[in-house]
């Protein structure tokens, strides 16, 4: 706009035209929106101008060294909305950005005119005459391609050649060709742009990817029959496992801490006070005379083990997490060396963990606000301890009971010099706090699946994590944890197992699944909403062999889950996900759709009975538009073929589509839609 900056006040908020509210965009730009790569993440914004001339409204993204990389013109959401959107598909991890730009359509407000003037007989040879003159200087720019150029200029010729019929002029303007030139390159004036917004794209495991969690002390752990007393597992029991992991198809092997344990307060069986000489104790409680968060537990082994353990998972295609819990057992050395760094009450004892009515006398919190400095740089002593030992994934145990700038302090330190290293926020609690620790720098989280079981509450939360919360929260779909057995899976029987792993691992592009799970571990402690003998407070052994032979094991079932994850680029995004509608209460619908760089399109329908005691029959409805099928896939009476890739058959479907699901025979179908 050359000499508005003279003829204006220079404080204006508004260029030429407005746009406001875009997204992804975090707190004003203070916070960076996530992003994965090649993942697909929606732009909008709303744009606007006075009058009725067309307008134009162009996403830009811009790689980590400023060049522009991408340029997509957005579509309109809906007459009479001013809203527009569309995809920016971002490429190798680093701090990216993106911006929005508005401009004068010169070719969109004639083609307008044009078709209502010449159709109502009204300044015919004027509309047609700037036609030409508009398509003759748009080929005069070199900055087009020679063969667009010649489009052009052949459509100019046609348009002002008065010899031929007004019909066959006007339409020399809106042919495929120059359709088609006009949308690789915009005739474009006047044009506003808004200020560079930031898109942190992170590597693939920090929101992709299946996790398996396990306890090293369990994994080949014996019990003597005679006197009932356990030898503890250790890392190089462990190791032994871990191919079965990787052979169910998963990419993160989860530990629960592995240091040192206290002795005082020691949790004995289900939670109980009184511990008896052979019980492990929670790892949770972390700390003893044997060293705290840069120990190892003598039982699983040294650090040469942990070496081992972690080469040994690597080799077989795991990356290893590893659980921060900060917090500590009273025998913590940092107990007697910082008691600054706890909260001690009033008659000098220090405070232990509460969650009335849950009391954790085995563990002390830390306090934050007594040295924030010392406190601070010990963590990051540890954490990179770790890191140095080859672990690049960090599960933060109850991240939400320290200060949230105590996490933006410490994951940006820590990726400033490793910018792989992943931390997942393990945080049950208030909304807020979920996600302002996201904005903080978690690249992934727990999060409310867990309780959603119903249609209407998966249909909520499948729409908070894949539209409203997605530029700041990646949720990981975790099925069950040590501390989260729910009524669904303890009543719901082998069906609810199921449906709850196809949920999960088809909605989110991170899901995971502890130990127990796949042989149907249902019953619960008691008054308590965890698991009976709780492998928290001692050893547990599986036959996983055996259950698997006898058919008791859901192994295959989620192996091929994962073999479904790996095979479809869809379920790799987390924003593509759509949901559909049923004529059933208990019948979830949802979609994934990706449009991959070749022009392939990959899509994926799941229907699930989500009520884990019946049979359920509706129609399901499919919102066509979404699933962007192309037309060649329809046949004469508008039906596609689909794929189930749980069952192997095979299906004619179209917009209402009837189903049954019984639960007691297979609760889910996932629908590939054949090319």
């Amino acid at each position: 706009m050359p000499g508005l900056e003279t003829a204006l006040p220079n404080n204006l908020r508004f260029g030429r035209f407005p746009i406001t509210d875009v997204s992804p965009l975090v707190e004003g730009g203070r916070f960076p929106a996530k992003a994965l790569p090649g993942e697909q993440i929606v732009v909008s914004a709303t744009a606007t101008r006075e009058g009725h001339d067309a307008l134009g409204v162009t996403a830009v993204l811009y790689s980590p060294r400023g060049d522009e990389q991408q340029r997509v013109r957005l579509e309109s959401l809906g007459p009479g909305l001013d809203r527009w959107g569309g995809v920016l598909t971002p490429g190798e991890p680093g701090l990216w950005s993106f911006a929005i730009e508005a401009w004068h359509d010169r070719y969109g407000t004639w083609h307008h005119n044009a078709d209502v003037k010449v159709a109502a007989g009204v300044d015919v040879e004027l509309m047609l005459a700037e036609g030409a003159k508009l398509l003759g200087e748009a080929a005069d720019d070199d900055a087009r391609p020679a063969g667009d150029r010649d489009v052009l200029r052949a459509a100019a010729g046609i348009l002002g050649d008065q010899n031929r019929s007004v019909e066959e002029r006007l339409a020399a303007g809106e042919t495929p060709q120059v359709l088609g030139v006009i949308e690789r390159q915009p005739i474009r004036e006047l044009v506003t742009e808004t200020e560079h917004f930031p898109l942190l794209v992170e590597r693939d495991r920090a929101g992709r990817g299946a996790w398996y969690e396990f306890f090293p002390r369990s994994e080949g752990a014996v019990r003597n029959p005679e006197t009932g007393e356990w030898t503890s597992g250790n890392f190089r029991t462990a190791a032994e496992r871990l191919p079965g992991v990787a052979g169910m198809g998963f990419d993160v092997i989860y530990l629960p801490p592995i240091h040192p344990i206290g002795f005082a307060f020691r949790k004995g069986p289900n939670n109980s006070l009184n511990a008896g000489p052979g019980d492990p104790g929670s790892p949770w409680a972390i700390g003893s005379s044997e060293g705290g968060h840069d120990a190892i537990h003598p039982d699983l082994g040294t650090f040469e083990d942990f070496d081992a353990f972690v080469a040994r998972a690597n080799e077989v295609g795991l990356e290893v997490a590893l659980d921060l819990a900060l917090q500590a057992s009273p025998d913590h050395p940092w107990v007697q060396s910082h008691p600054e760094w706890f909260t001690t009450r009033v008659d000098g004892s220090i405070a232990y963990a509460e969650n009335p009515p849950k009391k954790y006398q085995d563990i002390y919190p830390l306090n934050f606000d007594n040295d924030p400095e010392g406190l601070s740089k010990e963590v990051l002593r540890i954490v990179n301890l770790w890191i140095d030992h080859g672990v690049r994934i960090f599960r933060v145990d109850n991240p939400h009971t320290k200060p949230v700038w105590f996490w933006e302090w410490l994951i940006g330190k820590v990726n400033e010099e490793h910018g792989d290293v992943v931390f997942l926020a393990e945080a049950f609690t208030r909304p807020a706090m979920m996600k302002a620790l996201g904005r903080a720098g978690f690249q992934q989280s727990y999060s409310y699946f867990t309780w959603r079981n119903t249609r209407e509450e998966l249909e909520e939360f499948l729409t908070m994590i894949s539209k409203e919360w997605a530029p700041f929260y990646r949720p990981n779909l975790f099925v069950n944890t040590p501390d989260i057995l729910t009524e669904y899976l303890q009543y719901g029987g082998i069906p609810a197992f199921k449906a709850r792993a196809v949920i999960a691992s088809m909605a989110a592009p991170s899901w995971g699944v502890y130990a127990g799970f796949e042989l149907f571990e249902h019953v619960a402690r008691p008054g308590a909403e965890e698991y009976i003998d709780n492998e928290k407070y001692e050893y547990k052994q599986r036959d996983w062999a055996r259950a698997e032979a006898e058919g008791r094991s859901l192994a295959p079932y989620i192996t091929r889950l994962n073999e479904i994850r790996h095979a479809h680029p869809a379920l790799d995004d987390l924003q593509n996900l759509t949901l559909h509608w049923s004529t059933d209460e208990a019948t979830l619908v949802f979609s994934k759709h990706k449009v991959l760089g070749d022009g392939t399109k990959d899509t994926l329908i799941v229907v699930v009975n989500v009520d884990p005691h019946s049979a359920r029959e509706s129609s399901v409805h499919l919102d066509l538009e979404s699933l962007d099928l192309d037309p060649e896939l329809f046949d004469s009476e508008g039906k596609f073929r689909v794929d189930d890739l749980i069952s192997g058959q095979s299906w004619q479907w179209g917009v209402d589509n009837y189903v049954r699901l019984d639960a007691y025979v297979e609760p889910a179908h996932i629908l590939h839609v054949r090319r």
